[in-house]
C-alpha cells in the first residue's frame, strides 16, 4: 500500500482528483502515541504514530484547509448539511495512558479538540490488552505452541524474520476464533511464557484518576468503547447490548455523565453490521464510528452510526501518503485499505 500511495503522490495524481472525492471531511482513528522504540519486531507499531507525526497530520490539514472539529461539532455539521469548510477529526480507542502522556500536549500545543473512545474494562483492571500479551510472547519466545478448536500450530521464533511471519499466520487464525475462545487461549500462551495479563493493562491503560484528568480538559471527549473490546457482531443481541450498556453505566459512575458517541471494537466489516448499528442508534448515541477505511461524505448524514475513519496507521508515517489519502483518490480508485491490526 505505501508504495502505491507514493506513487499516486509523485505521479501528482492526488492534484488533480476532482475535490468531491475529499468529501467534507475527516475523521481520523488513532490508538497510540509515543516515541518509535526501534524495535526490530513490532507488529502493534502500525497502531502507534509518534508524536511528531501527529504534529505533523496537524500542521498538514491545516495547511489544505481543514477546520479542526470536535467530534460532537463535526456530526451536528454533518447532520445540519454544511459543507462549506472541510473538517477534520482526532479520535483515539480504547484508552491508552499515552494519550494522555503524549496525545495531549501535542493537542494542547495546537489547540485541537480530541475523543478518547474508553473501553471502560482497561480502568477497571479486567479486560485484556490481548494483541499486545500475544507480540510479548513471541517477542520472548524461541518457539510458539497454539491449540486451536480445529487443531495445533506450532512455530519457530528464533530471530525477527521467524516472530513476523509467526504474527501473521497466528494473529489471524486466532483472530477467527470466537471471542471467548480467542481470550482464552491467549490467557493460556500468557501464563505459559511468564506474561502477566493484569499487569499489562495496568501498565499500557489509564485508570480511572488518570481517564477524569483527561476527561476534564477543555480539549478532550470520553466517549463509549463497550466494557470488554469484543467484536459486537460476534455476540448475541442481548450480549451486545450488555457490553455495551455496562461500558456507559461505568463512565457515568466514574465521570459523571452520559457518553453521546461511540465506536466499534475492532470495527471491521466482520465485527460490526447493520444489526450492530440499529443498536448504537437505539441506545441514543448520536454517532458511532467503525473502522471502515473512508472520508466523511454529505451523504453520512444518513448513516451516522456507521461512520467511516481514516486510519493513521504506524508503519506508514509519511506526509506525502496523507496526502494522497486525503484526496480520496485511493478510494474512488478501489484501492481498498486493508486493515492490517487491531482496529
Amino acid at each position: 500500500m505505501g508504495r502505491a500511495l507514493l506513487a499516486l503522490h509523485a505521479a501528482g495524481a492526488h492534484r488533480l482528483a476532482p475535490k468531491s472525492l475529499a468529501g467534507t471531511g475527516v475523521i481520523f482513528m488513532l490508538h497510540r502515541v509515543r516515541p518509535d522504540d526501534g524495535a526490530d519486531f513490532a507488529p502493534n507499531r502500525l497502531l502507534e504514530v509518534t508524536p511528531d507525526f501527529l504534529e505533523e497530520t496537524i500542521a498538514t490539514v491545516r495547511a489544505l484547509g481543514y477546520s479542526c472539529l470536535s467530534l460532537d461539532d463535526a456530526v451536528s455539521r454533518l447532520d445540519a448539511g454544511e459543507s462549506t469548510e472541510r473538517f477534520a477529526v482526532f479520535t483515539l480507542d480504547d484508552g491508552y495512558r499515552d494519550n494522555l502522556t503524549d496525545a495531549l500536549p501535542v493537542f494542547e500545543r495546537h489547540d485541537v479538540p480530541f475523543t478518547v473512545y474508553l473501553t471502560t474494562g482497561l480502568p477497571d483492571g479486567d479486560a485484556e490488552i490481548w494483541w499486545v500479551a500475544l507480540e510479548r510472547v513471541i517477542s520472548s519466545a524461541i518457539a510458539v505452541h497454539v491449540k486451536l478448536p480445529d487443531g495445533e500450530i506450532a512455530m519457530f521464533t528464533r530471530d525477527a524474520g521467524e516472530k513476523t511471519e509467526a504474527w501473521g499466520k497466528l494473529y489471524w487464525a486466532l483472530r477467527a476464533l470466537p471471542e471467548e475462545l480467542l481470550r482464552a487461549e491467549i490467557r493460556r500462551l500468557a501464563a505459559e511464557h511468564g506474561i502477566d495479563m493484569a499487569a499489562l493493562t495496568r501498565e499500557l491503560a489509564m485508570n480511572w484518576d488518570e481517564v477524569r484528568t483527561l476527561a476534564a480538559h477543555p480539549l478532550a471527549s470520553i466517549e463509549a468503547h463497550t466494557a470488554n473490546h469484543f467484536a459486537q457482531s460476534g455476540l448475541s443481541s442481548a450480549a451486545a447490548k450488555q457490553d455495551i450498556e455496562r461500558g456507559v453505566a461505568r463512565m457515568e459512575a466514574e465521570l459523571g455523565r452520559r457518553p453521546t458517541h461511540f465506536s466499534y471494537p475492532y470495527g471491521d466489516h466482520g465485527s460490526a453490521g447493520e444489526r450492530d448499528f440499529e443498536l448504537a442508534r437505539a441506545l441514543g448515541f448520536r454517532s458511532a464510528t467503525t473502522t471502515r477505511k473512508g472520508l466523511i461524505h454529505a451523504s453520512h448524514a444518513g448513516r451516522l452510526h456507521s461512520l467511516p475513519r481514516l486510519s493513521l496507521n504506524g508503519e506508514y508515517q509519511d506526509r506525502r501518503m496523507l496526502e494522497v489519502l486525503l484526496s480520496g483518490l485511493p478510494f474512488a480508485l478501489g484501492r481498498r485499505i486493508r486493515a492490517l491490526g487491531i482496529d
